[in-house]
């Protein structure tokens, strides 16, 4: 079930992308993917990191992610999340000892959250 997150993103094309505090992937069919630690930017050409915690705007790389879909998504071992799209790039979210540091949900609430200490919880189950 951990991986069980491709079925819920791939395929899906992001509609929009927002900062701040935290970084916000809204995806088609009402679903957004929010980072509120670090996470890696790594496109065929560069990788860039970001720390939303510190408050930042979205720009070139991010921005270009509007308009793409994912085309892969995975739960890492450690709880962290791997998200691919059509292009290559990816997008990588470590897990956190001490925060939560992502979280996939609708407007209905979560469906699957990255906890502390890389804990996984699914809406329909127990942490993994």
């Amino acid at each position: 079930m951990e991986n069980g997150i491709a079925g819920v993103l791939a395929g899906r094309r992001v509609e929009s992308v927002s900062g701040g505090g935290r970084l916000d992937l809204t995806l088609e069919g009402s679903l957004t993917v929010r980072v509120v630690h670090e996470f890696r930017l790594a496109a065929p050409s560069e990788v860039d990191h970001f720390y939303p915690t510190l408050t930042f705007r979205p720009t070139g790389p991010l921005l270009a992610l509007v308009g793409r879909t994912v085309g892969g998504a995975r739960v890492t071992p450690a709880g962290g999340l791997e998200l691919t799209f059509e292009d290559g790039t990816a997008l990588s979210v470590p897990p956190h000892a001490l925060v939560a540091p992502w979280s996939v949900f609708t407007p209905e609430g979560a469906v699957c959250s990255g906890l502390a200490g890389g804990e996984v919880t699914w809406a329909d189950g127990p942490a993994r």
